[in-house]
């Protein structure tokens, strides 16, 4: 046991260590401060001083910080990790764990990300910064709790302000004050001083004895609103502090949502809007900040042009020194879960790539009748309950009894309507659901009348579509829920939330149970706790607004296995071509991160969806149009007109055509392993001729001929010479049809997803195994598609390869399953893979394509007309 003075010198030492920069520099500050007491009684104390010293390397060891998930600019290494003398983060996470009840899975992935965040932070032990850094969470994430780890880190390592910008409107800002005051200033409330106010109508205000930043012995946290006026009250306070408090200061800036608002959308790049304006002006201000963007859409951020402009270095707030993308925990339902992930091998799809039985079709029928077809039918429409509607609202009370019979009533359950952008239909449309509920209460309440046995019918049918796994919760008998339906019905309530309505939801009390209206204000952060239904009919024609809108992302612990969502089929596939576009951003940042490059040296590439916009147009300024790249990467079709036999039949007769050339020219590899129908060495022009005559989906926007010709005509070596494949079953049922002098083909099965459209979706096409179709036998490799691809470089060297697919028209799915049907095709159908060489990093600067611009302003319009109505109702 060491002594009492080794423990003192060792709490001396741990307490200086927080304002020096090394272990040497704070035992020589201490040994200064036992001279100052008396002369050279450091010296009578170097065993002590030397027991402490271990103590404390043996605490300090710090751990090695992986940079998993970053792309990062290299920098000297400043962060460890926490420590065991560190104050906050310690208490977050015992807050995390013992009130909130966190998993410690979860908050072994929030603890191992925010290390790899505060690391990539400026070195607050310095006396200058100046730092830039983007991360990249998913809708509903936690994002806010890997905000306040880091933020606790930071001010453990040495940081002593965080200014929070956060959201546009009251509402957003409030719900971010609240939590950050709960999550982190609660824990130690005497050493804070929190310079917003913690009330809903109110926003940060320049103190009136001037500059704000002057309490040097307390953490300062602020959490204002992406407005003009309360960006400028902050510079204000900022300017009136003393040089001398100033130059001390370091502050750690979190934007979050920074997609929106943020970002310089003016027309010329100097012309900057308004708030990308105001906060570049406060980060010029500080002599040590670092700026940090929080976003689950980084469609935007992406798209800045972070160089030379004009001949002036432009700062937009560009992520200059890191990109990281957070790794989401295991029990996050997001974009994955719900659509399942691409199969890695067709022929054996297993349940977790099928995505869950969750999403119900709104007929074409029912959108009309519940949202206005213009602007101009908005004041007189009147929305019609129909038949989905009520199927969503009879499946949300069910699911809210269950919660009860769960043990969950004393939580917080939410039901989200969105069919709209404008106010007065908001109003209308909970006005009716209101009314509804109200005229058939007493018939809700019976479970012998046709609504009770509508409810029951309802929930057994619900209860066979997802699988029993999701939830560790008990399964709910169909006769528990009249046991608590009273219960749901009298604490029904039905607010309208828009910019109109600043205040009408409210989780901050006892818990809620809303039948949700809303507009905008809904797709931008505003978290809906214990969301379980959603009935959504609004679409936008921007990829960032579009996954915003997703508010059913998040956590569902204890009733994994109960949300639904109700929406177009139209609309579910945007959402399911986001999810892929969503997950190509985060591959990217992953190769670059293996390529060692900085985020200077790369700009992420989207994929674009017809008919979808990447972004606001304004925030498209340094996006190039002319050109994609496809080096290092490998495309599929997985979408066909399987009844347009016209369609089918040209398709299949380019494949004819290409396949019967390459045989004519003495190019099949007769001696391919496994007796595989291989052709090498395929000239380019039989090939383009191919591409040319081969007609895609109209939703395969990355293989139109638009994007894929200009790539493929380029002057480029490695695509003058291909290798051709078939890609058959090894005991399919043989085509009708022959691929030129062939003989017959055994067709691969490649069932159809469910889900209302006209045209068939197959998902995936290609195996992973297929990109070392043209490689000898013995070629090896991970699992990994990058692995792959490598492999088969270093067997064949540079050439593209194009795997042609014969599928069955009769496919079926393999197993049961609740989200395939069969293919049912009028025509047999070819599908193709191309696998390119190269390396996705090649390419140059960022390109994006947008086939058919359409308008970008639909949610500015939105915004605006919503603070119209709020102007008019005297709503700040």
């Amino acid at each position: 046991m060491p002594g009492p003075q080794v423990n003192e010198l060792t709490i001396r030492i741990r307490h200086a260590l927080h304002s020096v920069s090394t272990l040497d520099e704070a035992i020589e500050v201490v040994r200064q401060g036992v001279d100052a007491l008396q002369p050279r009684l450091s010296e009578s104390l170097v065993q002590e001083f030397n027991e402490a010293r271990e103590l404390i390397e043996r605490e300090i060891v710090g751990i090695e910080i992986l940079h998993r998930h970053t792309v990062v600019k290299s920098k000297p290494v400043w962060y460890k990790g926490p420590l065991p003398t560190d104050l906050h983060w310690p208490a977050v996470r015992e807050y995390l764990s013992r009130e909130k009840g966190w998993a410690e899975t979860d908050i072994e992935g929030i603890d191992e990300s925010s290390n790899e965040i505060v690391s990539m932070l400026g070195n607050p032990k310095e006396r200058q910064f100046s730092c830039r850094g983007l991360v990249v969470g998913h809708v509903q994430s936690g994002k806010t709790a890997s905000m306040c780890a880091v933020a606790a880190k930071a001010l453990d390592a040495g940081y002593d302000t965080v200014i929070v910008l956060a959201g546009l409107t009251n509402k957003l800002r409030y719900q971010t004050q609240l939590r950050l005051d709960e999550d982190l200033v609660s824990r130690y409330p005497e050493n804070w001083q929190v310079l917003t106010p913690n009330r809903l109508n109110q926003d940060f205000r320049a103190p009136p004895h001037g500059g704000f930043l002057s309490h040097m012995d307390k953490k300062q946290l602020a959490v204002v609103k992406k407005n003009v006026s309360p960006l400028g009250e902050l510079k204000a306070a900022v300017e009136s502090t003393l040089p001398n408090i100033r130059n001390r200061l370091k502050i750690l800036v979190i934007d979050d949502e920074c997609d929106q608002a943020s970002i310089n959308s003016a027309r010329r790049e100097l012309d900057m809007t308004a708030i990308n304006h105001r906060i570049r002006e406060l980060l010029s201000l500080l002599p040590a900040v670092t700026y940090v963007g929080y976003t689950a859409t980084p469609f935007a951020n992406v798209l800045i042009n972070p160089y030379l402009q004009d001949g002036q270095e432009l700062d937009d707030l560009y992520p200059q020194d890191f990109i990281t993308a957070l790794p989401p925990s295991p029990s996050y339902f997001g974009t994955e879960r719900l659509f399942g992930l691409p199969p890695t091998d067709p022929d054996d799809i297993q349940p977790e790539e099928e995505g869950l039985d969750m999403i119900r079709e709104v007929p074409v029928q029912d959108e009309a009748l519940l949202q206005p077809r213009s602007r101009n039918e908005r004041d007189s429409f009147q929305p019609v309950m129909t038949s989905s509607l009520e199927n969503a609202i009879l499946y949300f009370i069910a699911s809210c009894a269950a919660r009860h019979a769960r043990g969950d009533g004393d939580k917080h359950m939410t039901m989200l309507v969105h069919t709209s952008a404008f106010v007065v239909v908001h109003e209308r449309m909970a006005s009716l659901i209101e009314g509804w509920v109200n005229l058939n209460r007493k018939k809700l309440l019976d479970e012998n009348s046709a609504k009770g046995q509508r409810i029951k019918k309802i929930w057994e049918e619900e209860q066979t579509r997802v699988s029993t796994g999701m939830t560790d919760a008990d399964l709910v008998e169909t006769d528990q829920l009249f046991e608590y339906i009273p219960s749901v019905l009298k604490a029904m309530e039905f607010p309208v939330e828009n910019g109109a309505s600043d205040d009408r939801i409210d989780y901050t009390g006892d818990p809620k149970t809303y039948i949700a209206v809303g507009g905008s204000i809904l797709a931008r952060g505003l978290t809906l706790e214990g969301l379980t239904v959603s009935y959504f009919l609004r679409t936008t024609n921007q990829y960032d607004t579009l996954l915003q809108m997703g508010r059913w992302f998040g956590y569902r612990p204890g009733y994994e296995d109960l949300p639904r969502i109700w929406l177009p089929a139209q609309l579910g596939l945007r959402f399911r071509a986001l999810a892929g576009v969503e997950q190509e951003i985060r591959d990217d940042i992953e190769q670059y991160r293996l390529q060692n490059l900085t985020p200077l040296d790369i700009a992420v590439k989207i994929r674009a969806i017809p008919g979808m916009a990447i972004t606001g147009a304004n925030r498209m300024r340094a996006a190039s149009r002319c050109s994609v790249s496809y080096w290092g990467t490998h495309r599929q079709t997985f979408r066909f007109s399987h009844h347009d036999e016209g369609f089918l039949r040209a398709n299949w007769n380019a494949g004819v055509e290409l396949i019967s050339e390459a045989d004519a020219l003495g190019l099949r590899d007769a001696n391919a392993s496994d007796g595989r129908k291989l052709w090498r060495n395929v000239p380019r022009s039989s090939i383009n001729r191919f591409f040319v005559t081969y007609r895609v989906h109209e939703t395969h926007a990355d293989l139109s001929h638009e994007m894929l010709l200009p790539f493929l005509e380029q002057e480029d070596a490695r695509l003058d010479s291909w290798n051709v494949g078939i890609v058959e079953a090894r005991q399919g049922p043989e085509s009708l049809e022959t691929l030129g002098p062939t003989q017959r083909l055994n067709t691969v099965n490649r069932a159809k997803l469910v889900d209302g459209n006209s045209f068939a979706d197959i998902k995936a096409l290609m195996s992973k195994r297929d990109v070392l179709f043209d490689c000898n036998e013995n070629a090896t490799a991970g699992d990994r598609w990058d692995d792959l691809k490598e492999t088969r470089i270093q067997s064949v060297g540079q050439v593209p390869l194009l795997l042609l697919y014969p599928i069955d028209r009769g496919s079926t799915p393999q197993r049961e399953s609740a989200v395939r049907t069969g293919l049912d095709a009028v025509f047999d159908v070819l599908g193709y893979g191309i696998v390119f060489p190269g390396s996705v990093t090649e390419g140059g600067d960022f390109v994006s394509i947008e086939l058919n611009p359409l308008s970008a302003d639909e949610i500015d319009e939105i915004a605006a007309e919503e603070m119209e109505q709020a102007s008019a109702a005297g709503v700040n």
